[in-house]
């Protein structure tokens, strides 16, 4: 599998692509193209990363990511079983960075919409009354053409760029360092980490996927994502077990185990240190 820069669109073009995606597993590899992008799952779940964030993903994510941030959605491996019927399904936005601020030359709206496309350099997951108000104006997108289909995409961007209701994902002062030869080693190594994380993750396999030594590997990850490789891994475990709180059925215990730690003590301090607050509080917070 091999990560590649992917030209959807020429950045001079003014046009909204939409994409519906409906097949049986996500596996695009870890890519970066010069149109912004914007993502909702409608079915599905597994690993997203975008820049240097590390997180799970199920139906309802809305992502939207600026230019030459690199990413990959990729479903859990439950997703290739045969038997297994639940399908991938999304929409997908693209849409050049300048197609915003060629749209009027009322400077506040132009310095508004270059903030405002700043802030998706390090991707924004959107949620609550946004995220179900962007659904339906997503959806409603499809079936539009022209003129219909470019006001009903300029108020999508309104609402999102007027809310309050996003979290930044990659980390303040990110910025991608990726040419093509360290992406196809960064990719190698997430899918090594997405397929691996309930075991024991090493840092000599790691390093042997990228054909690096362990040490080199380890200064190179670090340079190229912000964060040590060990505090990648953890990152990913504790996407997971936030997806798995949100079944009452498994106790916490379950959770931990399931999640690739071997005694509840690490659990919880991982937790902790990456969800600022324990595993007990997340739960009785999603109110589950």
């Amino acid at each position: 599998m091999k990560a590649q820069f992917f030209g959807l669109s020429s950045p001079s073009e003014k046009t909204i692509n939409i994409k519906q995606v409906d097949q049986d597993f996500l596996d695009n590899p870890l890519h970066f193209h010069e149109v912004c992008e914007l993502v909702l799952i409608l079915e599905s779940y597994g690993k997203r990363v975008v820049g240097n964030h590390v997180a799970s993903f199920t139906a309802g994510d809305l992502v939207l990511m600026g230019p030459n941030i690199p990413h990959i959605w990729r479903n859990d491996d439950i997703f290739l079983d045969p038997l297994h019927e639940a399908r991938a399904r999304a929409i997908v936005l693209y849409f050049p960075a300048d197609f915003l601020l060629s749209l009027t030359d009322d400077q506040p709206t132009i310095m508004a919409m270059q903030k405002f496309i700043n802030k998706a350099k390090r991707g924004l997951r959107f949620y609550g009354s946004t995220l179900e108000k962007a659904t339906e104006l997503i959806k409603a997108l499809i079936d539009k053409q022209g003129f219909s289909r470019i006001t009903g995409f300029l108020n999508l961007i309104e609402l999102l760029h007027q809310t309050g209701e996003y979290e930044n994902l990659a980390s303040e002062g990110y910025k991608p360092t990726f040419g093509q030869q360290e992406t196809n080693r960064i990719n190698n190594v997430y899918i090594y980490i997405m397929q691996n994380f309930r075991e024991e993750i090493l840092l000599s396999k790691a390093a042997e996927i990228a054909n690096m030594t362990p040490n080199a590997f380890c200064r190179f990850f670090r340079h190229h994502t912000q964060k040590p490789f060990s505090k990648f891994i953890n990152e990913m475990r504790i996407g997971h077990a936030s997806k798995l709180l949100m079944n009452r059925q498994l106790s916490i215990s379950e959770v931990c185990y399931q999640s690739g730690y071997q005694n509840l003590t690490n659990f919880n301090k991982f937790f902790k240190m990456i969800m600022s607050k324990s595993p007990s509080a997340y739960r009785k917070e999603m109110n589950i």
